[in-house]
């Protein structure tokens, strides 16, 4: 795919990071694009900054949807079409995604349930969805965003991260199987999966907004409902309210804000990889660090120490 002018894209998790930077990017190089996320007032914002400067053929529509409820897919594919007035959509970008529920022991099942049906029901509903719209473009690209966690399924030591590696190895899986797939029955279509390690964005955030708590916006008696939920993870079941508050905005912003690699950057790799036809695109120093890791010492996988070892010898 040389050129995204004059196509249609559509990317889910477009209120912020990774998501918005791919509408901005897009829509500046010709592509009408539709984007979803779960917050209406993300994907507004989106939407007002994907608009100026482009070409007047150009159109960018904001939608709300929950991705991991299919009937919700469903209607934001009807809505999109409509507002597009398009009968096929040329690329998909199933970007959406949440953490938490890291531990399938401590953690609630309602929590983890929750985390792994955005994170793989998500691509699976867009694919069922937007797959036929797909194979009625000239050539059409489904890119699915699974993670470094859908090779490596921890965080490191005292770390365990189950929900969201569990859907990030699916949507891994679930993309290669898709390769032989379209070659057989849609040849004019192409998968890739997308594998970001560290970069900035607003996930910390939006992954607790997605269980009902927004640290910046509620009140101290709001947030002091999800004590209970919150020390689950780990934080301090004593702690004041005001420092509950400072830790989770902090968190946020430290993550990303100190990432490696921005929004915008990973966007850019992203596209570039689209357009180059890659099948596999890596994003960022860490996630080429440790995919030459696990593929180089798949015994040592999960050997922490050998790991810091190999890293330090700069053999990956």
């Amino acid at each position: 795919m040389d050129s995204f002018a004059g196509k249609l894209a559509v990317v889910t998790g477009g209120g912020s990071g990774i998501g918005r930077e791919l509408v901005r990017q897009l829509s500046a190089a010709g592509c009408s694009v539709a984007a979803c996320d779960l917050n209406a007032d993300t994907i507004a914002e989106t939407v007002t900054q994907g608009r100026p400067g482009v070409a007047a053929e150009v159109t960018v529509t904001g939608h709300v949807c929950d991705v991991s409820d299919e009937a919700q897919v469903l209607r934001f594919r009807d809505e999109l079409l409509d507002a597009h007035n398009a009968d096929h959509v040329d690329l998909v970008f199933s970007n959406a995604g949440v953490g938490g529920a890291g531990s399938f022991i401590k953690d609630s099942r309602e929590d983890w349930e929750r985390v792994f049906a955005v994170d793989w029901w998500g691509v699976y509903y867009c694919a069922r969805a937007f797959l036929p719209l797909l194979i009625k473009s000239a050539e059409g690209v489904l890119v699915n965003t699974s993670s470094a966690n859908g090779f490596f399924a921890t965080l490191g030591p005292g770390a365990p991260h189950t929900a969201y590696s569990t859907a990030k190895f699916a949507v891994k899986g679930f993309s290669e199987a898709l390769i032989e797939d379209l070659r057989t029955n849609a040849p004019h279509v192409r998968v890739a999966v997308v594998m970001p390690g560290h970069v900035g964005t607003n996930i910390v955030a939006n992954s607790l907004r997605a269980f009902g708590l927004d640290a910046e916006h509620m009140t101290d008696d709001e947030l002091e409902v999800f004590r209970p939920r919150l020390a689950e993870r780990g934080l301090p079941d004593g702690m004041p309210v005001a420092e509950l508050r400072r830790i989770l905005v902090t968190a946020n912003a430290d993550f990303r804000d100190k990432a490696p690699v921005t929004a915008a950057e990973a966007a850019t790799v992203i596209l570039d990889g689209v357009r180059a036809g890659a099948w596999r695109i890596l994003i960022g120093k860490d996630a080429a660090q440790l995919d030459a890791f696990v593929r180089g010492n798949p015994d040592a996988t999960y050997d922490y120490a050998e790991m810091r070892k190999s890293f330090q010898a700069g053999e990956t």
